[in-house]
């Protein structure tokens, strides 16, 4: 299983990431950001093929139900098919270290093998080597 670091500014624009196929994510959010800015980061996810999100931080599960949106309107709002559906969940009183525990151990998908992790932190400020490693330690 492979593991990435992404850190978005608010209101940044949004790296390309559907090389790799489907993945779950770690949304780490440590800042404020809009209504807009936050749909828009939960579209390009289930566009980009999360498969898996879990929320972490600032206002978690207002991201839970986002990237729940963001999957039903990439298919109008109908039928949903199974190896597209989006799985979610919020850990609004979990540390950090038992989301990335879930996240390797748990967050599987039912029809789709998700191979590829990232984490999506949500900050001014950089953190790729101490998230990498507690994903890692973990």
């Amino acid at each position: 299983m492979s593991v990435e670091y992404i850190q978005l500014l608010p209101g940044a624009k949004f790296p390309r990431i559907t090389e790799n196929g489907p993945f779950r994510a770690v949304v780490i959010i440590e800042e404020d950001v809009t209504p807009e800015w936050q749909a828009s980061v939960c579209t390009w996810l289930v566009q980009s093929g999360c498969l898996y999100m879990m929320a972490w931080g600032k206002s978690c599960s207002s991201w839970d139900d986002s990237v729940d949106h963001a999957n039903m309107k990439e298919f109008a709002f109908g039928e949903i098919p199974e190896s597209k559906f989006v799985m979610t969940t919020w850990h609004t009183d979990d540390p950090l270290n038992e989301v990335f525990w879930f996240s390797k151990n748990n967050a599987d998908h039912p029809s789709v093998e998700l191979e590829r992790s990232l984490l999506v932190h949500i900050s001014s400020r950089n953190k790729s080597e101490e998230l990498l490693r507690a994903y890692a330690d973990v």
